[in-house]
């Protein structure tokens, strides 16, 4: 599963827009890579964003999951050049210090505070809360001046 986030920035406000996750069932490594690439094509193609923001691919214990995982977000930063769209990457700890506070904040603690921020009903599921993340990181970077050359060290601006 993939997840995607798509939120609007105005007025120094974040508005939710959609999420959910692209299922790439079974099957084989090409196939699943496909229906992730025309699932997030759907989904630019539905909600137009301007932007698109990745989360860097971190090395885990398992290396078959790393490389998964690193195969989906090429695929996802394809469906963005595709469609003619810039991509910004941020790791898990700029994701999670901008939204949380803390780079080491536990999944439900990302939830939870994507849920506060949207003001969503309740909280969404782990993939799409960590794609919304995604995106709230890059409002704030956008408006912290992130993108001109400034640079997150150890949750500050340098």
């Amino acid at each position: 599963m993939t997840g995607f986030g798509v939120i609007e920035t105005g007025n120094s406000r974040l508005l939710y827009v959609a999420s959910g996750c692209v299922k790439s069932g079974a099957g084989d490594l090409a196939g699943r890579l496909k229906t992730i690439l025309e699932g997030l094509r759907e989904v630019i193609a539905a909600h137009a964003p301007g932007e698109v923001a990745v989360e860097k691919v971190f090395v885990n214990a398992n290396p078959q999951s790393t490389l998964a995982l690193g195969q989906a977000r090429g695929t996802a930063i394809c469906a963005a050049v595709l469609a003619g769209l810039p991509v910004a990457e941020y790791t898990a700890l700029q994701v999670k210090q901008s939204v949380v506070g803390n780079g080491h904040a536990a999944k439900e603690q990302v939830q939870h505070m994507v849920r506060r921020l949207l003001a969503l009903p309740g909280d969404p599921a782990p993939d799409a809360a960590d794609a919304l993340a995604c995106a709230i990181c890059h409002a704030h970077g956008s408006r912290l001046g992130i993108h001109s050359g400034l640079r997150m060290r150890r949750g500050r601006l340098v």
